[in-house]
C-alpha cells in the first residue's frame, strides 16, 4: 500500500480536467516527481509505460492520499475502459518508485498504460502539457 499517487496526465493541476477536482478532494499536492518510464500521446491524453533505461524519465505530480477508498472508487473506473470493451483495460493501477527533487524516493500508486504503444507518438520531453 502507498500513501501517494503519482499523476502525469489529465489529472495534473495545469491541465484543467474535471477529474482533478475529485483528486484534490481526497489528496493533497505533495510536489513534483519523476519515474523511469516512457510517455506516449494516446489521443488528447498520455499513457506511460515503465522503462529500465535511466534516461527515460516521465515528469509528474505527487499527491498524498487522504481517503484512498473515495479517491480510487472514482479514479479506477475513469482510468479503465468500459465493461463492454473487448480490449484490455486501458490503464492499470500499480505502485512504482518516484524520485522527488533532492533525490528522496517514495513508493506511489500510478496508472500505467496497458495497451500496445508501437503506433503511438513518444512525448520525448516526458512532460504532458495537454491540448
Amino acid at each position: 500500500m502507498s500513501d501517494y499517487l503519482f499523476v502525469y496526465g489529465t489529472l495534473g493541476r495545469n491541465v484543467g480536467h474535471e477529474m482533478h477536482a475529485h483528486l484534490v478532494r481526497h489528496a493533497d499536492y505533495a510536489g513534483e516527481g519523476v519515474f523511469n518510464g516512457i510517455l506516449y500521446r494516446v489521443a488528447h491524453y498520455p499513457g506511460a509505460v515503465t522503462s529500465s533505461h535511466t534516461n527515460d524519465i516521465v515528469h509528474g505530480e505527487l499527491y498524498r492520499v487522504r481517503d484512498a477508498d473515495a479517491l480510487f472508487a472514482v479514479l479506477d473506473p475513469y482510468e479503465s475502459c468500459g465493461p463492454n470493451d473487448p480490449k484490455p483495460t486501458k490503464y492499470v493501477r500499480t505502485t512504482t518508485t518516484i524520485r522527488r527533487p533532492g533525490g528522496e524516493a517514495v513508493t506511489a500508486w500510478i496508472y500505467l498504460y496497458n495497451r500496445d504503444v508501437t503506433k503511438l507518438a513518444r512525448i520525448a520531453s516526458g512532460r504532458f502539457i495537454g491540448d
